[in-house]
């Protein structure tokens, strides 16, 4: 199964860099590609993008900082992203991602999602105030 990880720096402490990330009403303002619109529907939360609408909900643990996304057509089909967040240094914190392409996913759609993902690192990065 292809998989592919990013992990970026940040100057900013892991709790702050955790709360952020782990909030889902925040998902629109970073993840520009894969959240174009952040919805409720029935008390579930839905991300639109160019694929459609897409079942999404978030688990996360403040004590491990490890947060999991779920993102999926529906809710009993959802695939994990899993996300961690770690203390560094100097007050610094690590963000990483990872993704896995799906069985029945093209490899360029899998691409596609990577260089996504990469882009909406740099929106991260930007919002702790790192450059690219």
């Amino acid at each position: 199964m292809n998989n592919r990880t990013v992990t970026i720096v940040l100057p900013a402490p892991a709790d702050e860099v955790f709360a952020y990330l782990a909030d889902i009403e925040n998902l629109p303002d970073w993840a520009t590609d894969f959240a174009r619109e952040l919805k409720v529907v029935d008390g579930r939360h839905k991300v639109v993008n160019g694929l459609g609408e897409l079942f999404f909900r978030i688990e996360a643990d403040e004590r491990t900082r490890v947060i999991d996304m779920y993102a999926g057509p529906t809710e009993e089909q959802t695939a994990i992203f899993p996300t961690r967040v770690v203390a560094l240094p100097a007050g610094a914190s690590a963000f990483t991602f990872t993704m896995f392409q799906a069985p029945d996913a093209p490899f360029e759609l899998f691409d596609g999602q990577y260089w996504s993902l990469l882009r909406e690192m740099d929106n991260i990065r930007h919002r702790f105030g790192a450059a690219a």
